[in-house]
């Protein structure tokens, strides 16, 4: 079990950039931040981009994988995101990890003032994403024409550190969207399935892991090369709340056949308020454990 650390883009780097050097001193196996343009209760708040972010933390880490929970087509398109994260991949000496999903209706799609897309048809054009930024990412040059997207001789030239391209890690709930992460994905990850209690969350996420497991199955992959996310914090509860339900959290995710947990660095208050010192026990006691 590798557990990783989500560090929200909220803080001037000066904040920030100590946050990154403990991600990777506390030994935890990867890192990440949001890409969004605003997000939920924090719209209002600062809010930093993950391109830049991830650029900084890789210049101040060496070991730790970075990545983005997630990235979508929401604001980005696969020409322009393609030379951004072959410039992340070189910066970090390939330890950049894509997570990427297939975008919300939230205000990531309202301030950019287009029309809201049903979920179906952003399944339709996270499909055609994936598609091109993988073309563009492997193939020399890539031209296409699709109903979201256009490409015009775009160049891969010099390609990602991590060959063929930088890992996909895919987030899915739903029969299509997992699909593509089989396709696609080195790993796939989960939010679960909602719950008004954390009982009901597990349920669903044991659920969410079965039909993933038989999706892999019907695609023919094999269940060994996939690895499997849990974003813990998804759950009604924080999981850094104590060493205790940390240590059970990841019990239970490890049990169901996850790989990977991922929790969210404290904030003073919601969402995710916890003590940074809980942080540095679960450092001590339970990382290395695992």
């Amino acid at each position: 079990m590798r557990v990783g650390i989500v560090i929200l883009p909220e803080h001037r780097w000066w904040a920030a950039e100590p946050m990154w050097r403990m991600a990777e001193e506390y030994g935890f196996a990867h890192a990440w931040t949001y890409d969004h343009l605003g997000w939920k209760s924090l719209v209002d708040k600062p809010w930093f981009d993950a391109v830049p972010t991830l650029t900084a933390a890789a210049m101040v880490t060496s070991t730790i994988r970075l990545g983005t929970l997630v990235a979508s087509p929401n604001f980005r398109h696969p020409v322009h995101f393609a030379r951004e994260l072959t410039a992340l991949d070189d910066i970090s000496d390939g330890r950049i990890t894509l997570g990427v999903g297939a975008g919300g209706s939230g205000f990531d799609t309202r301030v950019l003032g287009g029309p809201e897309l049903t979920p179906g048809q952003r399944v339709d054009r996270f499909a055609e994403f994936l598609e091109l930024l993988h073309q563009i990412l492997t193939h020399d040059t890539t031209d296409h024409s699709g109903t979201y997207y256009s490409a015009v001789q775009a160049r891969r030239h010099p390609g990602c550190v991590q060959l063929p391209r930088l890992p996909f890690v895919v987030a899915a709930n739903g029969p299509r969207s997992m699909r593509l992460a089989a396709r696609y994905g080195s790993g796939w990850v989960t939010t679960g399935g909602g719950g008004d209690d954390e009982e009901s969350w597990w349920r669903s996420v044991a659920e969410l892991s079965l039909r993933f497991g038989e999706v892999l199955s019907e695609q023919g992959r094999d269940p060994a090369q996939v690895d499997r996310y849990l974003q813990v914090d998804a759950a009604p509860g924080y999981s850094m709340s104590s060493v205790e339900h940390f240590r059970d959290v990841v019990g239970r995710a490890a049990e169901l056949g996850f790989t990977d947990v991922i929790t969210h660095w404290p904030r003073a208050e919601s969402p995710y308020a916890g003590k940074e010192s809980t942080v540095e026990e679960i450092a001590s006691e339970v990382l290395p454990e695992l």
